[in-house]
């Protein structure tokens, strides 16, 4: 912050580029300025009269957690802004485009995107003050009214793509259940070959049969697990014997191993080469685990006695609605209490009220 012509100027070291004809500049903060320069529009004002959407606050604790837990691991991408045109911008020299950009104190600053970490960056400085001291890099661009300020902020959401959950596993370190199914992949039949580590679905044609996802998920429901719980080895080695076992007695897995059927024929003809299955069984050794500590192994091998087409009619309205496969709870576990019943396990209430009101 320094002092020119007698009126007080925030000093950021910047880069100046252009684009579309337009002047905006490249710079750094630090993180403990970064709530007192940079204000939202007031959460009351019709959106037809804001520049950028209201905070979801729901989002902020979970950022701001982010932020404290991991002070030497977080990565932040950059803050777009919009600043009103009085900036003036200092070259380091003569015809240069790196240099110090000047910024009123008294100018208004709006987040074009950005405003849900500017709001975690100002909770987690008040539980973590050390993190003040870090930067955070900030894209202004020179303020050209409401509408302008609004079209920057269709234009830079409108191509944003949140990555597929199989490839936010594959990449989240932090996250423990994702270790376990990235482990599972890799390591564990029927997973390993046949996983799609980076899409939400399997394609057509496909030589893979289960996402990195449903693997991930159907493990949370095996080991009774909400996304955010700790996993730890003891889990994972649980996990890795049921699936295995599982994998022994499920023949038409065994099929596909030894080349004797296709991944893709096998999706187009049984369930249990889809996340429905995948997750149906994760249900039932939920049920196994729970209910027999001591033979559930023997139990499982009771599997192999199930006819797992989608032609069986025993699926109807369960997996299969219309010919199709349904992904829905309701869907899945109904699929699971097929399971339960060939593996002669007890259901429980809720289970048999569900059975109940699917026979009505």
């Amino acid at each position: 912050m320094s002092q020119v012509d007698s009126n007080f100027f925030y000093s950021f070291p910047a880069v100046r580029g252009q684009q579309a004809d337009r002047p905006f500049y490249i710079a750094t903060c630090p993180l403990r300025i970064i709530p007192k320069i940079f204000i939202f529009d007031e959460e009351e004002v019709p959106a037809e009269l804001r520049a950028q959407r209201s905070v979801n606050k729901a989002r902020i604790p979970e950022i701001t957690r982010y932020l404290v837990d991991n002070p030497k691991g977080y990565v932040f991408s950059a803050l777009t802004a919009s600043v009103e045109k009085n900036v003036t911008f200092h070259a380091a020299s003569e015809g240069s485009d790196l240099g110090t950009l000047h910024v009123p104190m008294e100018a208004q600053i709006l987040i074009n995107d950005g405003q849900h970490r500017r709001a975690a960056i100002e909770e987690a400085i008040k539980e973590k003050p050390e993190l003040g001291q870090d930067n955070i890099a900030v894209l202004f661009f020179v303020d050209e009214g409401l509408q302008r300020s609004q079209q920057m902020f269709a234009d830079l959401n409108k191509h944003a793509v949140r990555p597929s959950p199989s490839i936010s596993s594959l990449y989240d370190f932090r996250d423990s259940s994702a270790a376990v199914a990235r482990h599972l992949a890799l390591n564990v039949a029927p997973f390993v070959a046949y996983t799609e580590m980076e899409k939400s679905s399997v394609a057509l044609k496909s030589a893979k049969l289960f996402t990195l996802s449903s693997i991930k998920q159907a493990t949370q429901i095996l080991l009774n697990k909400g996304s955010k719980a700790s996993f730890s080895d003891e889990d994972l080695e649980l996990a890795s014997e049921y699936w295995s076992l599982v994998n022994q007695h499920v023949a038409e897995w065994q099929m596909v191993q030894a080349k004797e059927i296709s991944p893709s024929q096998l999706r187009q003809e049984f369930i249990n080469a889809h996340g429905v299955g995948l997750q149906a069984l994760g249900m039932v050794g939920q049920s196994l685990l729970s209910q027999h500590p001591d033979d559930w192994r023997q139990k499982i091998e009771l599997i192999r006695n199930i006819d797992w087409r989608k032609a069986n009619p025993l699926w109807d309205n369960r997996a299969m609605h219309h010919g199709r496969l349904s992904k829905t709870t309701t869907s899945i576990k109904l699929t699971a209490n097929i399971i339960r019943q060939a593996l002669s396990i007890a259901l429980t209430p809720q289970e048999q009220q569900l059975e109940n009101e699917f026979e009505k």
